[in-house]
């Protein structure tokens, strides 16, 4: 069934599915569909009694939990517009989303409100606390009201953590969220034999459409862990749920494949000849494929892969193990998804063709690449920025084409490659279009690198590059016949890695866009709370100082249940 507004898709799950579990906390509480629908009258009662109305402002800056998706849910049904917040944003920057949205209550987790400025408080009507939906705080007791929403009302504002710019509000409707769960039932369904276990940020659209919207549509569940997900507690939850269905971001399978994988086979001069032999390699990325698979729990059938670009190594692995994993392409202004492919269309570099009810186009082709600006038009397109008329108008064109400004081609078979950003894009002397993506996927197929960024720096192309100590440790042969202490030996071999690295890098990229050195970094890259990286931080700068955020005021006063 197509839903043409989340009110409709939520109270439809609601009483379809009202006995069956819609969230559980692992090693905490299973919350039936039934029961979110009383949760969601608690919290619009707690709004409404704040006096707030049909269109105002809710912040939703929360951890993951069962009561994320129920404030969520209560927010939009109430003809209310929900704000999600990423954990990752300083106390600062929400208070600047809370000021530029004019948010006019808050749901909030314990650990985010202790970030929260005192002064930003203040100034909403009502704070509740996600982890029991009991209000905080109350500066307004007025009667307020809630109110069915249509199709084309705003439903959300999603503020973007841009590597190049500063966070804008992107508006989505009620029709645009609503239909994006059937798009994603179209390209792979699911039944209620399926279960979902949750990673990443609620709050990031990629996780709030695919993750929640999509499986509440269909009566699935979604499992949640009460901690990061880190190695320590992802695997054990892994094998305890037993997932059908996960979402992840590229540096996690990355991560996996580097250390587990392909770490283990280049361990040793014969080992590494044997995975240099095309057959042999993917005999054993068969073998790691179904030891993989048992620590995903056994019954995964749909890894999906998005929010960045995956690593052409790691992705290949994917392929020659069978393992059941979609890549996806999209924006946040596109809810996400424009592009991609379930596991048995997968094609290696691409993200598939496009998904249903988007069409794609390519505008700018270069005649001699033919690879152009991938622009989209879809129902799932944002309404505009928030109180930016002007970058709209740059982005949405006059017949309501999306432009992207990211750069793609088309196979033979009409899949989309996407090749980078527009905005990343390099000028090369002699007027090349240099794009530092394509490097940084070549630099990341070493197995000693964690990552890594291209950037300019006086007319020079030069790799920021962030070595594993562990893995250049294994490389490591009777170090103690040249050196004192193994961090010596560590030290000498990341220079040896540095030279190998621009020498690998220089012979299979064109002349323009060879590198003229390789830098180590030591310290972690700053990113955005989506955990990509700051780019235009590095720009002519290898040393660049943290955005600096205004002090707040914490508040670590005990919250009594």
């Amino acid at each position: 069934m197509v839903f043409e507004t989340l009110y409709d898709l939520v109270r439809s799950s609601i009483e379809k599915f009202s006995e069956k579990v819609a969230f559980t906390m692992l090693d905490g509480e299973e919350v039936t569909f039934a029961e979110v629908g009383r949760r969601i009258e608690k919290v619009q009662q707690a709004l409404v009694s704040a006096g707030l109305k049909p269109g105002d402002k809710v912040a939703l800056y929360s951890s993951s939990m069962p009561n994320w998706g129920v404030s969520y849910f209560a927010v939009v049904s109430a003809g209310m517009v929900v704000v999600p917040i990423l954990p990752g944003f300083s106390g600062e920057e929400v208070e600047k989303i809370l000021e530029h949205s004019e948010s006019k209550a808050l749901l909030v987790s314990d650990k985010l409100y202790a970030k929260l400025p005192k002064k930003a408080v203040e100034t909403l009507n009502v704070v509740i606390r996600t982890k029991n939906l009991k209000i905080l705080s109350q500066s307004v007791k007025a009667e307020g009201s809630v109110a069915v929403p249509k199709p084309e009302d705003l439903a959300s504002i999603i503020y973007t953590s841009g590597t190049t710019s500063s966070p804008k509000g992107v508006m989505h409707s009620q029709r645009s969220l609503a239909i994006h769960a059937d798009l994603c039932q179209k390209l792979f369904p699911i039944n209620q034999e399926d279960s979902f276990l949750s990673v990443l940020p609620m709050s990031h659209v990629y996780e709030c459409s695919l993750g929640l919207i999509f499986p509440f549509s269909q009566g699935v569940p979604v499992f949640y862990l009460d901690r990061p997900p880190a190695a320590a507690a992802l695997v054990p939850a892994m094998r305890r749920v037993k997932p059908t269905v996960m979402l992840i971001v590229p540096l996690i399978i990355e991560k996996i494949f580097r250390s587990q994988v392909q770490a283990k086979f280049t361990a040793n001069a014969t080992m590494k000849f044997l995975y240099g032999v095309k057959p042999v390699r993917k005999l054993l990325h068969k073998l790691a494929g179904k030891k993989l698979m048992e620590v995903f729990g056994g019954r995964l059938r749909f890894l999906g892969i998005g929010g960045a670009k995956l690593d052409g190594m790691t992705e290949q692995f994917l392929v020659d193990a069978s393992f059941p994993h979609g890549i996806g392409y999209g924006l946040t202004e596109t809810a996400p998804l424009l592009a991609g492919a379930v596991p048995i269309k997968r094609e290696v570099g691409s993200t598939g063709p496009a998904v249903p009810y988007v069409t794609l186009r390519l505008d700018n082709i270069n005649p001699d690449t033919k690879q152009g600006e991938v622009v989209a038009k879809s129902p799932c397109v944002m309404m505009g920025y928030y109180k930016n008329e002007e970058a709209t108008a740059e982005v949405i064109d006059a017949e309501g084409w999306f432009h992207t400004g990211d750069l793609g081609e088309f196979d033979s078979e009409n899949r989309l490659h996407i090749r980078g950003r527009l905005k990343n894009m390099i000028l090369g002397p002699g007027g090349e279009n240099i794009y530092p993506e394509d490097i940084e996927t070549v630099i990341n197929q070493h197995f000693t690198v964690s990552e890594s960024l291209v950037t300019e720096l006086d007319g020079r192309l030069v790799a920021l590059v962030q070595f594993n100590p562990d893995q250049i440790e294994r490389t490591l042969d009777d170090w103690r016949d040249q050196w004192r202490t193994k961090k010596e030996a560590i030290e000498a071999r990341t220079e040896e890695l540095r030279a190998e690295i621009k020498e690998y890098v220089n012979q299979k990229v064109s002349q323009f866009s060879r590198l003229s050195d390789v830098v180590e970094q030591k310290d972690e890259f700053i990113k955005t709370p989506s955990m990509k990286i700051r780019r235009f931080l590095y720009k002519n700068n290898l040393n660049p100082e943290p955005p600096k955020e205004d002090e707040t005021v914490e508040r670590n006063e005990e919250i009594k249940d």
